[in-house]
């Protein structure tokens, strides 16, 4: 049995500044299960698209009821994610999958950022998951318990966005006020060296 969840927003940033929230989003206090990101492999291809992948380690908290349902005593899970960002194309496509408990449960998640078709101001995120349960009882139950935890998941990813874009955007203020803050007018320079 397998569940889809598809789901589409649009955000008020540009393709860019989203793409680099997207390549920072973790860690961040939105999503706190996500507590470790390694970077696997990342290179340009032949058509200058960076291809990464990630590898993300999460701890669930899962409910006392799913744990006794799949027989686990540990919510320590792996994530292998892996993205393209095609700056020609202007799309970034991140494909996830869980490594962990896959006999069990499977998520293949594939999130798609595209700019905004009528305003270049705004980012279409576009998400698709699929969720699949197999080999223990109560399989609906459970699909319907990780949905519901992919939705909510989903608001807290675009929070976390907004936080990301907001911390990026300060680091950029930050430097242009120690830049001008260091540097003297050329007049001022002048006196200063007399």
């Amino acid at each position: 049995m397998c569940l889809i969840i598809f789901s589409s927003i649009w955000m008020n940033h540009p393709w860019e500044t989203v793409t680099k929230a997207a390549m920072q989003k973790y860690p961040n206090p939105m999503n706190p299960s996500v507590i470790g990101v390694d970077v696997l492999d990342r290179d340009v291809d032949r058509q200058g698209r960076l291809c990464s992948k990630r590898l993300l380690s999460t701890e669930w908290s899962l409910p006392s009821i799913v744990k006794s349902i799949m027989g686990i005593s540990r919510t320590y899970t792996y994530v292998q994610e892996q993205s393209v960002v095609d700056p020609n194309e202007k799309t970034f496509e991140l494909q996830s999958t869980n490594i962990t408990f896959t006999n069990m449960v499977s998520v293949d998640e594939k999130l798609t950022y595209k700019p905004h078709p009528d305003d270049p101001e705004r980012t279409i995120l576009t998400q698709e998951a699929i969720i699949s349960v197999k080999g223990v009882s109560l399989s609906s139950y459970l699909e319907g318990v990780m949905a519901s935890t992919i939705s909510a998941n989903a608001g807290k990813g675009r929070e976390a966005m907004e936080w990301v874009i907001r911390r990026l955007n300060a680091e950029i203020e930050e430097l242009a006020a120690t830049a001008c803050g260091t540097m003297r007018p050329p007049m001022a320079a002048a006196v200063a060296e007399k």
